[in-house]
């Protein structure tokens, strides 16, 4: 019978220097990890969803709401937060009107940064760190830049953001499932590295597995699972029908690798959660 301890062992057949991996049940409990968690990664864009969650918490707070203008003329948060707001990859180019394309933008999450501390009045890597990383224990996390990929982080770090995705303190439940939920419905776009999506289903600042194929998580993870991958070989997911989230970092730079080993792995944490 597989455990989740030998599911999260696959990392060692990785194709990486370094790796760690944790699964999270839904009371925020680590049920197994692997490889060394204190040890720091770059997060590359598994920095969006905790952007995104330092955002929503200033929705919260009143600093602005989804639907305050940011970013391109008729774009708003809302916009910014679920890549629709038209604007390019990573300039500010306009490339659709906004709520026609899932156009995968890091320069719409600096935007979209830089929107939270003009409301604020706070820089917003400050701005993060108080409203999320403190609260929270991610205590060798930070922001060194970018608001879309500079991110650096631990497994053990990123366990404790999983739990709070799982049973919110920080927002409301009620917002985590607007979040987490399709903002734009039935517009396309290209998933980076898997290909047109039609639909490319996104939340606000979570990309929504829903039914994409190929995909990052296995076909086994429930429709519902929501997350991200980062170009530098990380990934977060959470699947509320499993009651569980994964986090796995690396140090290999996305590519064929990923895209053979992460479903495989994925697939095997949740038999070994049906064993």
């Amino acid at each position: 019978m597989t455990t989740l301890d030998d599911a999260l062992g696959a990392i060692d057949g990785w194709p990486v220097d370094n790796a760690a991996a944790a699964v999270v049940s839904a009371d925020g409990t680590v049920l197994a990890s692997h490889g060394d968690t204190a040890r720091p990664y770059r997060l590359a864009s598994v920095t969006k969803p905790i952007t995104a969650y330092a955002t929503l918490v200033a929705v919260e707070e009143g600093v602005f709401d989804l639907d305050t203008p940011a970013g391109p003329e008729g774009s708003t948060v809302r916009h910014l937060l679920s890549h629709a707001s038209g604007l390019d990859a990573s300039d500010d180019t306009v490339r659709a009107a906004p709520g026609t394309r899932r156009i995968y933008s890091n320069r719409g999450f600096e935007v979209l940064a830089d929107a939270v501390a003009e409301h604020s009045g706070i820089p917003f890597a400050e701005y993060l760190d108080e409203a999320v990383l403190q609260p929270l224990g991610m205590t060798s996390s930070a922001l060194h830049g970018s608001a879309a990929a500079a991110g650096v982080s631990t497994v053990a770090d990123l366990s404790r953001f999983a739990a709070e995705l799982q049973h919110p303190t920080l927002i409301a439940p009620a917002t985590l499932a607007e979040a987490t939920t399709v903002a734009f419905p039935g517009i396309y776009g290209v998933l980076p590295g898997y290909g047109i999506q039609r639909p490319n289903d996104w939340g606000l600042g979570f990309e929504l597995r829903d039914r994409k194929s190929p995909h990052w998580t296995s076909p086994a993870n429930s429709p519902a699972t929501f997350g991200h991958f980062g170009q530098s070989g990380t990934f977060l997911w959470v699947d509320p029908r499993a009651g569980i989230a994964c986090v796995a970092l690396t140090d290999r730079d996305f590519g064929p690798w990923a895209i053979a080993a992460w479903p495989p792995l994925s697939d095997a944490v949740l038999t070994a959660l049906r064993a």
